[in-house]
Order: structure tokens, then sequence, then C-alpha cells
């Protein structure tokens, strides 16, 4: 699984066309680059890799106006679309242990109608019940000695006790989106997160990437 591929795909799904730096800034912004692998290489990476894989079309722009290259602008591909839509719902109810792919899946949900986020929330809890299930009668059936595995049956106990703030927390997700909250596909005008071009980034690293002058 790669939080990255679908960090960078939904932004630029966002702008309709973005180039780097707009789409490093938008994961900066959203905190990417803190919980995920959203590291400036690995975004320029990312778009050029999958420009290469017909998940995104290359435009060139004019020169910069500080005298570099010509900058390059992304806008997603029919191909690119399916596969955006298709790792947002794997992510979506797969039961993993990797936050920065929870979190990635999490932040595009409304892309997605209502009634389609809570079935495939529900799915997510289906599989965090089986994965519990397998757990406990492999490793802690009932009435065995907890410290049977000594302190490494922590690392089990760690597990269910976070699969358990999982299963919890997609419940309350879930309640709140039959509730009404939030602006799904088809729904009206959604909450777009994501920064204009220029506008001030407040949570910019700072790191320089040789893409980011172009």
């Amino acid at each position: 699984m790669s939080a990255i591929r679908l960090l960078v795909l939904g932004a630029v799904r966002q702008h309709g066309r973005a180039h780097g730096y707009q789409v490093r800034n938008d994961l900066e912004f959203w905190g990417a680059h803190e919980w995920s692998n959203g590291k400036p290489g690995s975004i320029y990476h990312a778009l050029k890799q999958m420009a290469k894989q017909g998940l995104l079309k290359a435009h060139e722009v004019a020169p910069s106006t500080v005298g570099g290259p010509p900058r390059t602008e992304y806008e997603m591909t029919e191909l690119g679309t399916e596969e955006f839509f298709a790792m947002l719902r794997e992510y979506l109810t797969s039961y993993d242990q990797k936050m920065d792919v929870q979190s990635a899946a999490v932040g595009f949900i409304v892309d997605l109608p209502r009634d389609e986020a809570v079935r495939l929330l529900r799915t997510r809890i289906e599989r965090i019940e089986e994965w519990r299930r397998g757990i406990r009668e492999e490793y802690t059936p009932e009435g065995s000695n907890p410290e049977e595995f000594g302190h490494i049956g922590e690392i089990m106990n760690l597990w269910l006790h976070t699969a358990a703030a999982g299963r919890k927390w997609t419940l309350g997700l879930i309640e709140r989106i039959e509730g009404g909250a939030y602006v799904f596909a088809g729904e009206g005008e959604p909450f777009v997160g994501v920064l204009k071009d220029g506008e001030e980034n407040p949570y910019a690293t700072g790191e320089k990437h040789p893409e980011d002058a172009g």
C-alpha cells in the first residue's frame, strides 16, 4: 500500500491541474510530511513515475519568473482517476496498521457518495472484527495466562487495543456521516482544503527541492 500515491493523485485531482510545488504545498498544509512519506523528493518522484505510467498527463508551461526551466503541470488521466478511486476504496476497507494509509484514505473520503462511504466503513469494521477474532483464537484464547508469552505478549495486547480503538473511531465516523456531517460527492459544493497558487503556507517545512524554482 502506498499513501504517497493516493495523496499525490488526490492533490492533483483537487486542483484539476497542478505543478509539483502546489502538490507539495498542499501535502504540507495537511501535515502529511509529519505522518507520511510526503517529503519533497518522494512527491516529485511520484509525479514523474505516475506520468510515465499514464496516471497523470504532464504539461510544460511557460518558464518561471525567476528564470528557471519550464514548470511542469500535471492533470489526472482517466486511468489515474480509476487508480485513485480503486486505492481509496481499498484503503478505507483494509485493516492496515499503517496510519499514513488510513489517514490518506480518510482525507479523500468525501470524494465518494455518502452511502458508499458508509458501506466501505462498515466493511472495515467487519475486517477489524475478523482480525481480532483470529488473534484471540490463535494467541490469546479464553482462559489463557496473559503472561504466557512474557513481555512479548504485550505486542498482541497493543494490537488488540489499537484495533478496538480503530473500531470505536470508525463507528463514530459512520454515525457522524449518517447524521449529515460533511459534503460528499454529488451533494453540492465540496470542502477543498488546498492552497491557492502563491498563497503562503503556514506549515511549510522550508526544505528546498531542485524543482521548487521551476
